[in-house]
């Protein structure tokens, strides 16, 4: 199954107001795993990150299967894990 691993930092402004849209995507029944960018460093090279906030779509071996960077609405979200 996929989930979403969302890589965000407690001094971002950007992820501070994308951080209530992924926890209503989480409620939506999607599986949501938030990771600090600050404090988890191997996902961050694992997945390239550059920015954030960025959302990484991964299969149930998790591998990446596609990512997105900045804020998005819950509806893009959604269909960008159903996509």
């Amino acid at each position: 199954m996929n989930k979403l691993v969302y890589i965000s930092a407690p001094w971002c402004g950007p992820c501070k107001m994308f951080g209530p849209v992924m926890a209503k995507v989480a409620d939506s029944g999607i599986p949501v795993q938030k990771l600090d960018a600050d404090k988890d460093q191997s996902a961050v090279m694992q997945y390239g990150v550059r920015s954030i906030p960025t959302v990484v779509k991964v299969d149930a071996s998790g591998n990446m299967v596609d990512k997105f960077v900045g804020v998005k609405t819950q509806q893009e979200v959604i269909n960008f894990y159903n996509g």
